[in-house]
């Protein structure tokens, strides 16, 4: 059975890049009837952020991929959390140093320190193996004096060969590796090391992370090799690109999981456009349920290039979601962004949301679209003036002094009777229909573009403020066309 792990640091908010190793994770193993296992990975105590590891819940939860073992589940390769198993890594590194795998290494960090002084350019400081020649009473002394030490992994000689699904067969040549630290000096194993012991622990077997740790792969099948191991399929990933030349990384400020739900992202949106950040579909589609996503996912479909994250074609897929969703379902996303633009209690919020719903791409947006509601706006006369429809400023004047009458002499308030009015007043005029409700349109909203036609927003509004509002259009238009 196909075994994948997301294994996320608890350092804040989730990372689009990490969110989708973890889709992508995910849909290897669903795809194939396998299962998505959570380990949490907080060793690096010094960047561990309290309440971090709630936000990898509830963003796994929001996203719809539950794991089948982890931290809160159990299971027969559960819980895991690294920090609780402090022990078991120090005696798996010791197990390697007795296989003459690894070694202990007392050296200072100031004479590390010296190592790197003596380097220049570009060149990288490598470990120089001072420790590796102590001899085994060298070493006993030290332990029992409780001089610090870690724990470093001994590289063989020769070259190391592996295949990535996404990259291929890479070689390299062991020289190029330093015998990396297993074992820190306050007893934690770094990461290198913990990933090694647990993805063979959980019984992963296929390796899914950022192309960033290709060259690192190698010291990873040599600790394989030295236990015994078999080695898991890999499969890297290339990175998520601002733009051509920068990574996408929260460190620099760029937007994460939770960020995008706070401008009004949908959960299911932000996902489906991951999902293409670095794959395509056999039939190029766009739009995906996660159960569809499921089915039609193939890593044969995986780029080995960079993915450029478009936060328009994010927002656009955002729009096609929100167009697309049960209106109810819409109107909870929809109502706290409603009720904190618009304070009036003799507005319809759900009618109000109907017109919004087909407008909208992102949620946020929506307080931009209805706030002219609570109150008219200040507006420029111009707004009268539509090139398609031949409007001008005298013709909206003049349309608007024979709406207002009318209006005003409606027994009955609503879309129908506003409408049905307005009509029967352009058949009298002979006029186009759009050079009468654009002038409405434009005095009861006293925006270039609303979210609904003139008889819509006059139910809306209410024929009291409709008919104020157009009276304020009718002062507007008189002040602008007697100056001229």
């Amino acid at each position: 059975m196909i075994r994948t792990r997301f294994a996320p640091s608890p350092t804040g908010y989730m990372h689009i890049g990490n969110l989708r190793t973890a889709l992508y994770e995910f849909l290897i193993a669903k795809s194939q009837g396998g299962k998505f296992i959570l380990r949490i990975e907080d060793t690096d105590r010094e960047r561990y952020v309290d309440g971090a590891v709630e936000v990898i819940y509830k963003t796994l939860e929001l996203s719809h991929m539950p794991h089948d073992e982890g931290p809160d589940i159990g299971g027969d390769y559960g819980p895991y959390v690294q920090s609780e198993r402090k022990g078991d890594y120090m005696k798996y590194a010791k197990e390697l140093v007795e296989k003459g795998e690894a070694y202990y290494c007392f050296c200072t960090k100031e004479r590390l320190d010296s190592l790197r002084a003596h380097v220049s350019g570009d060149d990288v400081a490598k470990y120089d193996r001072h420790c590796l020649s102590l001899s085994p009473e060298q070493i006993e002394e030290n332990l029992q004096k409780g001089v610090p030490f870690v724990i470093r992994q001994k590289i063989r000689p020769g070259k190391t060969t592996f295949h990535d699904v996404v990259y291929g067969d890479i070689t390299v040549d062991n020289e190029e590796m330093e015998d990396q630290i297993l074992i820190k000096s306050d007893g934690y194993p770094t990461y290198n090391f913990a990933n090694v012991i647990d993805d063979h622990a959980m019984a992963i077997t296929h390796v899914v992370r950022g192309a960033e740790y290709l060259s690192s792969t190698p010291k990873y099948n040599l600790l394989y090799e030295a236990f015994g191991w078999e080695i898991p399929t890999y499969v890297h990933l290339p990175a998520v690109m601002k733009d051509k030349h920068n990574k996408l990384s929260k460190r620099n400020g760029d937007a994460s999981f939770q960020d995008l739900i706070q401008k009004g992202y949908l959960p299911e949106a932000i996902i489906n456009y991951i999902a293409l950040l670095g794959w395509s579909p056999s039939d190029n589609r766009e739009i995906f349920s996660m159960d569809e996503l499921i089915e039609a996912f193939d890593v044969k479909g995986l780029s080995k290039s960079p993915a450029i994250f478009d936060i328009d074609k994010l927002t656009w897929m955002n729009g096609e979601y929100i167009k697309n969703m049960p209106f109810d379902s819409f109107y909870e996303y929809a109502e706290p962004e409603l009720k904190a633009a618009v304070k009036r209690d003799d507005i319809d919020l759900k009618k109000l949301a109907s017109y919004v719903q087909s407008r909208v791409s992102t949620f946020k947006e929506i307080a931009q679209k209805v706030d002219f509601v609570d109150k008219l706006p200040s507006y420029e006369p111009e707004l009268y003036v539509h090139k398609k429809m031949k409007t001008t400023l005298e013709m909206s004047l003049e349309n608007l002094k024979k709406a207002y009458p009318v209006l005003e002499a409606l027994e009955k308030w609503d879309n129908d009777s506003i409408y049905a009015a307005l009509k029967n007043l352009i058949d009298e005029m002979q006029i186009k229909n759009g050079q009468m409700l654009w002038p409405v349109r434009t005095a009861l909203s006293g925006e270039p573009t609303s979210p609904c036609g003139a008889s819509e927003l006059g139910e809306l509004l209410g024929k009291e403020d409709s008919l104020d509002r157009i009276k304020k259009g009718i002062e507007l238009l008189s002040g602008c066309v007697v100056s001229e």
